[in-house]
């Protein structure tokens, strides 16, 4: 690592916003440069509480997380922000006016904002937004807030990285309850209805305790919950409503979420939470570099060709070929 890595590590370490903008540009830039960053911090991460925040388009997202910025900060904390957006990287779409409106409400001090935008590549975003995580983990973020447009998969990917999840959900938009995905269901641990001075507010909330009593069991799953913490009792999605333009109810869903994290603490569930974490992390990990060296054989191996016209010939099929493809790669699948 050169001195001039050394040199902002250094600063980030001892809380230097900058050095840390520029370190998240390096890493998202480079896989190896971001292996040699996280390499150098990885032992001063893990104590900064990740949130993980979504919501369909109109739900109220900026405002709602420059006020719980603003609660927090009120606390002395230390925020960071990571915005995952799938618009265009080169017309931007709505990501202008949200950040602005964002940055209206924040003290740049202790505020960290970044914006990450997917560029149709899931596997690099969840790469990138856990290295993002981490180096401001290790700018000594007391909070780290995960914000992503949409309910979709992408959103189930990241937000395997966050403590605690909440949904946003704003009364006057249709039938949205129908929209959460059986995914974001499960990762869900507090439902906000957010724009409570909307009329449709309570029925939104009657709509979203019928759905969970629907599905009490949703969240009892055994590849998160193994059989040494099968006697703990799982942890019930709580549901509050939000004005986040005067701040109505923002204390109570402070204390909901410093609930959610005692319970994290106290059950058992974060250090399966942890090892979980590793587990998706690495094999995210993996995918990419996988899919780099592969990639680069096809564009460098002569074999390939070769197997190109066996498949066309009908001599071997598509799968056939990945199977040469993994022998060429020197990988044991029968590991």
């Amino acid at each position: 690592m050169g001195n001039s890595y050394k040199d902002l590590i250094t600063r980030l370490l001892e809380g230097e916003l900058r050095a840390a903008a520029r370190l998240i540009t390096l890493a998202e830039n480079d896989i190896k440069t971001a292996e040699e960053i996280i390499n150098s911090i990885y032992k001063y991460t893990g104590n900064a509480y990740i949130i993980g925040i979504t919501g369909a388009p109109g739900s109220g997202k900026s405002t709602f997380i420059s006020t719980l910025v603003k609660k927090y900060t009120e606390q002395d904390k230390k925020i960071g922000i990571i915005c995952v957006d799938p618009s265009s990287p080169l017309t931007g779409g709505a990501l202008l006016g949200d950040r602005i409106r964002m940055k209206q409400h924040f003290s740049l001090e202790n505020v960290f904002i970044r914006s990450m935008a997917n560029r149709g590549q899931l596997g690099g975003l969840s790469r990138a937004t856990e290295d993002v995580i981490k180096i401001l983990d290790a700018n000594k973020c007391d909070v780290i807030i995960v914000e992503t447009v949409g309910v979709g998969q992408s959103e189930v990917d990241i937000f395997k990285s966050a403590h605690s999840v909440l949904v946003l959900l704003v009364p006057g938009l249709g039938d949205d309850i129908q929209t959460i995905k059986a995914g974001i269901m499960e990762i869900t641990d507090i439902f906000v209805v957010n724009k409570m001075d909307l009329e449709g507010a309570d029925r939104k909330v009657a709509e979203l305790v019928q759905m969970l009593e629907l599905n009490m069991n949703y969240k009892f799953n055994s590849e998160v919950l193994n059989d040494d913490f099968a006697k703990i009792r799982k942890w019930t999605p709580e549901i509050v409503k939000t004005n986040s333009i005067t701040g109505e109810n923002f204390d109570k869903l402070l204390k909901i979420i410093a609930k959610h994290k005692e319970f994290l603490e106290h059950s058992g569930v974060i250090q399966n939470y942890k090892r979980n974490r590793i587990k998706s992390e690495t094999l995210q990990i993996l995918k990419y570099k996988l899919t780099e060296k592969i990639e680069q054989l096809f564009k460098d191996s002569e074999k390939i060709e070769e197997y190109i016209n066996k498949v066309m010939e009908k001599s071997i099929d598509p799968y056939s070929m990945a199977e040469l493809i993994i022998e060429l790669l020197g990988i044991n699948n029968n590991v």
